[in-house]
């Protein structure tokens, strides 16, 4: 059969595979057998247990649970609503302060966790009744906390910038520093809409939000200011050449399980119980992705069909800009169905190859997928965050919710077509911590 036409046979296998509510990994080994029994025969499964272990043979690997935890320790306590409650006091001032509190809670409590479901529960439980109790629009309030959710997978430290490293060989700490302007760039795109639209509604006196005293503001900050100093401490020893980002993050998930402790009474038993069972189970899933991506990848190598993909989009007379839009285009239709680690698994491997010999640059084309990614997570028909909404506040509308949310893709995109534009957004601050790469 020609690789062109098995590559296809094997996308549509896999997605209905995956579609049948299979868990992604044991869908990956599922197609990954059926292919390699189907054309190299019963012996080739031989190789299956030592491609899956050998996968997870990494030491960077060990970074994943760490910064789980990390973000775990966190989630678990009342960090997230403190966090909230410290910039809307100090930006109470400024009009339209209440939403941008709540997307400035997004970005850092992204920052510290990691994880963008768990920015959306975190910071909607407190943010979502309080814009709508003040008279902001529903899907402003719905769609701007499910929108900054989104951003825990985009600034550093990112799990998900950890697994595209691992599964394309590239620095892992570039890839951090490579998402700190765009992150800064999603949420100054944000912060303009959700503003333009709270004036649109007609209601300008809801752009105030209140007042507090000096004292009400400082004696918030000893509670959020050391989760802030674990994670610019996180990077500066990363980036000071102090430790690798595995010991990094061992380091920070100590820390963050320490300050839980003493700032928010975490010494229960049960508690800790939850966080590090939380953490294991997620970790586990994802290294199991990982590994099941392993054989997943070696099952398309071993069948000729990354190579023929590679070399006939390789031939193909198209402007390179045409090819990225193409790319794009699948990468926003795969994150609609699948989880970003599982699309990243997938895709990257295939893709790294095609981008470079077109001239882009990898870690820019990283920063580019996860936004990708961010879209998948406010998106129909498997958008996480809009289901974690719906959760917190089941007396809006997921109608409501996907409308209100709708705005901020059309900010990703514009995201998208500036570092297009202008790379060096995502390129400039790696080079210059860490030097040019050769």
């Amino acid at each position: 059969m020609d690789p062109l036409v098995l590559g296809a046979a094997v996308a549509i296998v896999t997605i209905l595979v995956l579609f049948s509510g299979v868990s992604v990994a044991l869908g990956l080994l599922i197609v990954s057998a059926g292919f390699l029994i189907t054309f190299d025969g019963i012996r080739s499964l031989e190789l299956m247990p030592e491609i899956l272990f050998g996968k997870l043979d990494n030491f960077a690997l060990l970074s994943i649970p760490m910064f789980i935890i990390m973000g775990a320790s966190i989630a678990s306590t009342r960090a997230g609503a403190d966090l909230y409650e410290a910039l809307e006091r100090w930006l109470t001032r400024i009009p339209g302060g209440l939403v941008i509190s709540n997307l400035g809670a997004c970005a850092l409590f992204a920052a510290m966790s990691g994880s963008s479901p768990a920015t959306c529960a975190a910071i909607g439980k407190m943010g979502i009744p309080e814009m709508r109790k003040r008279g902001y629009p529903d899907g402003v309030a719905a769609g701007s906390i499910a929108a900054g959710g989104t951003l825990g997978i985009l600034i550093p430290p990112s799990v998900t910038m950890i697994v595209y490293g691992i599964a394309t060989e590239t620095s892992i700490g570039r890839l951090f520093l490579a998402g700190v302007f765009p992150g800064l760039l999603l949420v100054g795109l944000f912060m303009a809409w959700s503003l333009y639209s709270t004036w649109r509604s007609g209601n300008t006196a809801l752009l105030n939000s209140g007042s507090y005293t000096w004292k009400e503001r400082f004696e918030i900050l000893p509670r959020v200011l050391p989760f802030l100093a674990i994670i610019l401490g996180v990077l500066y020893v990363m980036y000071g050449g102090i430790a690798t980002p595995s010991e990094t993050a061992a380091v920070g998930a100590l820390l963050c399980l320490v300050i839980a402790m003493v700032i928010y009474s975490l010494w229960h038993p049960r508690d800790l119980w939850v966080v590090l069972r939380d953490s294991t189970r997620e970790s586990v899933m994802i290294l199991f992705i990982i590994a099941a991506a392993g054989v997943f990848s070696y099952m398309l190598s071993s069948l000729f069909i990354t190579q023929s993909i590679a070399e006939w989009i390789g031939t193909l007379d198209v402007n390179r800009w045409v090819l990225m839009g193409a790319v794009n285009l699948f990468l926003l239709i795969a994150g609609f169905f699948l989880p970003p680690v599982a699309v990243i698994l997938m895709a990257a491997p295939i893709l790294l190859p095609i981008i470079t010999s077109a001239g882009f640059d990898p870690i820019w084309f990283a920063v580019v997928l996860t936004i990708n990614m961010e879209i998948g997570l406010i998106s129909p028909p498997v958008g996480l965050n809009l289901y974690v909404i719906n959760g917190i506040a089941p007396d809006i509308s997921l109608k409501t919710i996907l409308l209100g949310s709708l705005p901020y893709v059309a900010c990703m995109v514009l995201a998208i077509v500036v570092l297009c534009l202008f790379p060096g957004i995502a390129t400039w601050l790696p080079d210059v911590v860490m030097g040019i790469a050769r």
